[in-house]
């Protein structure tokens, strides 16, 4: 059974706790490796090395880091499609989902290359007699980004870029269900050239993580995962002094006015609901259909859903793979399996069907879906598009806002002036006009309002610099000194 273990000062370092976890081929649910779960004293371990890499780090000028993230990139660059087949083999992904995550990740990347440009602060020349006054920003020391399974090369990416390029030190806890991903990009990095202990790869589990938040020398933590988790992250590290972004579940809706092109509309709901199994939290999961249009809009989406091809990522033609465990297959099921009981309408249901190995389920679709069934109320994660029918726009943008969370909306319609009212009326954090997945480019930032963010900065982009820095005011004066005197007066600057 292939093992697979932590990864410290440039190398793979074996486990000592004793505690081990399974890890899974989804496509045929037998177990493929075993993961290293770290204890207490590990995790301690590593931060020592972190800590111990950070002064050197922190010295490094800005291009020699910009040089080794270039080379990175290339690396990522000239390996994707065998990064792409460890999230294959341990997330499902079908090879188009899996080189996607690859390359919006990898934007991440060039981003961080420019990231000197942006670390630049600002000079007052003479603010007062003699004096000028600057601002600078500083590397934290040593952070901590704590991933979730459902992009294990990607949102990876999105944290310990902006980290080290900024002078951090990173130390990695990725899902223990696919821990692969991060361990072959951080050989990548390896060979780009990065120093020992600038990034260390801990699996784990909770014992890991806890640990992480209250370190005292973990300075950051960065988080993506469901709503409960990272408010518990959230609470636990700031208590603790931390600086934490904690990124938690979404339920994303799509509202559909009567003059939308119905057929894109279709389309783009199917592709946003049902790509990555729905494992994602930019997935579109509640269509908001005017009621005009809503028995036409179900019946394109009742004949576009049943065409999507389900298999495993070794097909070629596999369009959607399985959700990343059995346990999780059963708890989206148990969604579908309930929902005409609490007054829904399943027009799909993805349970018929399924395929006896693996983790698979195939596409649902459920009508009629109204606030207060547990089909809408909960992040489902997986292959189900639900559709609510609102009698205008003003309900359907009362909906979204009264929900929970506010990760991503999208609004399709043609008209300009109610698409600019949406964006400026919803209470979501990321927006899409006739784009039904709106995740923002690298040079932005990423993340939700409500329940879908705990802390007050977004990740990666400009943000992101934000995040993994901070500022410092310098004031300086080379005075005479036959001009000092002592004067206890409050100091102006006239």
């Amino acid at each position: 059974m292939q093992r697979i273990s932590h990864w410290v000062n440039n190398k793979v370092v074996v486990g000592t706790s004793g505690r081990t976890g399974k890890v899974f081929n989804p496509a045929t649910g037998e177990q493929q490796a075993e993961v290293d779960l770290a204890s207490t004293a590990e995790v301690d371990a590593v931060i020592a090395k972190s800590k111990a890499a950070f002064p050197e780090w922190r010295a490094t000028g800005m291009s020699r880091r910009a040089e080794i993230m270039f080379r990175t990139r290339e690396l990522l660059d000239a390996n994707r499609k065998e990064l792409a087949t460890y999230l294959t083999l341990e997330h499902g992904k079908v090879p188009s989902d899996a080189l996607g995550e690859i390359a919006r990740g990898i934007e991440n990347i060039e981003f961080a290359c420019g990231i000197p440009a942006l670390m630049k602060g600002g000079y007052s020349e003479q603010a007062s007699g003699g004096v000028d006054v600057y601002s600078i920003r500083q590397p934290l020391g040593v952070v901590a980004g704590i991933t979730p399974f459902n992009f294990p090369a990607m949102v990876p990416m999105w944290m310990f870029a902006n980290a080290i390029m900024c002078g951090n030190t990173f130390i990695l806890k990725p899902s223990e269900k696919d821990p692969s991903a991060s361990m072959f990009i951080a050989d990548l990095l390896r060979q780009a050239g990065l120093p020992d202990g600038v990034f260390n790869v801990l699996h784990g589990d909770k014992e890991a993580v806890d640990r992480l938040l209250v370190h005292p020398d973990i300075q950051s933590v960065s988080f993506v995962g469901s709503t409960p988790i990272a408010k518990y992250v959230y609470e636990t590290g700031t208590k603790n002094g931390k600086r934490v972004q904690a990124l938690g579940g979404a339920k994303n809706h799509m509202l559909v006015l009567p003059d939308a092109d119905l057929d894109m509309a279709a389309d783009a709901a199917v592709s946003a609901a049902y790509g990555s199994a729905g494992e994602r939290c930019m997935a579109i999961s509640v269509v908001l259909a005017v009621d005009s249009i809503a028995d036409a809009l179900i019946e394109k989406l009742k004949t576009r859903v049943p065409n999507i091809k389900v298999g495993p990522g070794t097909d070629p033609s596999a369009e959607m793979g399985p959700l990343i465990s059995r346990e999780h297959r059963d708890k989206v099921a148990s969604y579908i399996n309930n929902a005409a009981g609490e007054g829904a309408t399943v027009v799909i249901n993805g349970t018929d069907k399924a395929k006896d190995a693996g983790f698979f389920l195939n596409p649902s679709l459920i009508d009629n879906v109204k606030p207060g069934m547990k089909c809408y109320d909960e992040e489902i994660f997986g292959p189900v598009l639900t559709v609510m029918r609102v009698k205008s726009y003003a309900e359907g943008l009362q909906t979204i806002n009264d929900n929970q969370f506010g990760n991503g909306t999208a609004i399709f319609t043609r008209d300009g002036g109610v698409a600019r009212q949406f964006q400026y009326d919803v209470q979501v954090g990321m927006v899409g006009v006739n784009v039904p997945i709106p995740v923002p480019v690298s040079y932005y930032s990423f993340g939700g309002w409500k329940a879908s963010l705990f802390g007050d900065q977004h990740m990666y982009g400009p943000e992101g610099i934000n995040f993994f820095t901070r500022g410092k005011v310098v004031t300086s004066r080379w005075p005479d000194p036959r001009t000092s005197a002592v004067d206890l007066g409050f100091p102006t600057n006239r």
